[in-house]
């Protein structure tokens, strides 16, 4: 299968460049997944699609303020830092620019020296391992000194950091937003509680492979990174509840898609378990957990895109995005949604 098979051409200006006033007010593209057919919503109305009995999992994971800007120790160059993944205590993975200038050793300083980073690891295509050094607590640190790593395709500064995060975050961790919960907001949440549609959390912790294109001409030969997730007894149970009553998993999002359909691969049911998850869908793969999806427009050629073609077909998807485009929808991270049923 080629990774060309899952291109199209996007207009630049339709990339969101800022978040709507109203989370929920975005559009939303109602797909039927067995006919194609298409609808054009907003947000606020996917209520009229979910049921009583239905369970919407969502994915609570926080993003860091993880880019940090600092200087290295010996010469003063400017060094930019993105955290990937908490290694150990005080240690982490990261991704860094202009990585040549660091080697093992090397001693980067940000905030007057609020916070240092020695590296201990070199690693190729930018990622080296740091140990951080620092009084106090970390988090607090990074709060005052580190920003949101926007995706690199969003080139207008955010006014307000919490619009990088769901309303219900709150297991820290990502490096990136799991942006289909972007559109919920806490009212709308419970106008769905309230019809009678459970929700439940799931946690992925979003990681490298967001920023990573997919470099292979052949989709197979693409190596998914690792991410960490975890779901706890509750969410376990009220999605068994939820299959045993013969009612649909909806997921938020291709983060926690993924994580469902990892447990259930390994499990062949639902169950409380923490792990790291590569699991890459695409196209011949069989969904096991979930029966519909709330997600973004993706980037082309992007393993996002195999996601969703795999569930709903790569024909319809791509009739979808070229019908999403010629109606100026809003596309990527601080975009519009769509619905896949």
């Amino acid at each position: 299968m080629k990774v060309e098979d899952f291109d199209y051409d996007l207009p630049e200006e339709l990339i969101a460049q800022t978040p709507l006033l109203k989370r929920d007010e975005s559009r939303l593209l109602v797909l039927d997944k067995n006919t194609g057919e298409i609808e054009h919503k907003k947000f606020y109305d996917i209520l009229d699609y979910l049921n009583p009995g239905d369970t919407l999992v969502l994915n609570n994971s926080k993003v860091l303020p993880a880019r940090l800007f600092g200087t290295k120790e010996e010469t003063g160059a400017v060094v930019e830092i993105l955290l990937l993944k908490d290694l150990e205590k005080d240690k982490w993975e990261t991704l860094v620019k202009p990585a040549r200038r660091i080697k093992v050793g090397t001693i980067v300083n940000f905030g007057d020296g609020l916070l240092k980073a020695k590296c201990v690891f070199e690693g190729e295509e930018g990622i080296r391992h740091f140990e951080f050094i620092y009084d106090g607590i970390f988090l607090e640190i990074l709060d005052k000194l580190g920003t949101m790593p926007l995706p690199p395709y969003i080139h207008e500064k955010l006014e307000d950091q919490s619009r990088y995060q769901t309303v219900y975050a709150k297991e820290v961790g990502s490096a990136a937003a799991p942006t289909a919960g972007l559109h919920f907001t806490n009212d709308l949440l419970d106008k769905i509680k309230n019809k009678g549609v459970h929700i439940a959390y799931v946690t992925l912790h979003v990681g490298l492979g967001t920023f990573r294109p997919v470099s292979v001409e052949k989709v197979e030969d693409h190596e998914m990174h690792s991410e960490f997730y975890t779901m706890n007894q509750e969410t376990a149970d009220l999605l068994n509840q939820t299959r045993s009553n013969n009612h649909r998993i909806i997921a938020v999002g291709t983060t926690s898609t993924r994580t469902l359909e990892t447990i259930m691969n390994l499990y062949g049911t639902f169950k409380e378990c923490s792990g790291w998850t590569n699991i890459f869908i695409y196209p011949g793969y069989k969904f096991q957990a979930i029966d519909g999806l709330i997600t973004n427009f993706h980037l082309p050629k992007s393993t996002l895109v195999m996601l969703v073609s795999t569930l709903a077909g790569r024909e319809n998807i791509l009739h979808a995005y070229k019908i999403a485009i010629q109606e100026k929808y809003r596309f990527f991270s601080f975009g519009d949604a769509m619905f896949i049923h």
